[in-house]
């Protein structure tokens, strides 16, 4: 069980929710999107939001500013965070603008909201569970992009549900958090995406 936990936080640690969101665009989308298109969106951002931070982690680690690749002190998220959000704000305004890909622009608009949440909320001390914050924001924006292109996604979305329940137990499992900090990520995920609708959907 313990080895399924770890494989679960692993495979949904932060750092891919915005790929995976980038993936599940590219998927549901019903807009002609060439190859060279996807690639030329994938690959930099995939640079920009895993292999950096990727970088970054092991600089930290190495300097003795992070001791795991969970952060399980709010003082070790503080400058993960603050990379993050930065190298998601070169993502909106290098990579896709909002009259490239609004779909997907607002995605990362609304996960730079969340982050940022999340990041405020380390000033009071208080640890919000990043896993559940990037889980509720791919289950919202599966919802978005069903409401947007008018398609069945239920099957979909039951599977990312199903995974929600799998992160949170993992969390639990490995004491990474209370209940009421999953709970706060994942409300924080959800709001940030919905936040975004009125201007794409």
């Amino acid at each position: 069980m313990k080895a399924f936990f770890k494989i679960i936080a692993y495979l949904f640690h932060p750092i891919f929710i915005p790929i995976y969101g980038c993936l599940i665009y590219f998927v549901v989308t019903k807009k002609y999107t060439s190859m060279e298109m996807k690639v030329g969106n994938l690959f930099p951002i995939f640079i920009l939001t895993v292999v950096i931070p990727i970088i970054c982690f092991l600089i930290m680690r190495n300097i003795g500013m992070i001791s795991s690749v969970f952060m399980p002190t709010t003082k070790e998220r503080k400058y993960p965070l603050y990379i993050s959000i930065m190298l998601l704000f070169m993502i909106v305004y290098k990579v896709i603008p909002s009259q490239y890909t609004p779909e997907l622009y607002y995605y990362f608009i609304g996960l730079i909201l969340a982050l940022s949440t999340s990041a405020v909320l380390l000033f009071v001390k208080y640890k919000t569970s990043i896993h559940m914050l990037g889980i509720g924001s791919l289950v919202m924006y599966l919802i978005n992009l069903s409401i947007h292109f008018e398609i069945n996604l239920a099957l979909s979305l039951s599977i990312l549900i199903l995974f929600a329940g799998l992160i949170a137990s993992s969390r639990l499992y490995f004491k990474a958090h209370t209940k009421l900090e999953l709970a706060v990520g994942l409300v924080i995920g959800i709001v940030t995406q919905f936040l975004t609708i009125p201007y794409w959907l």
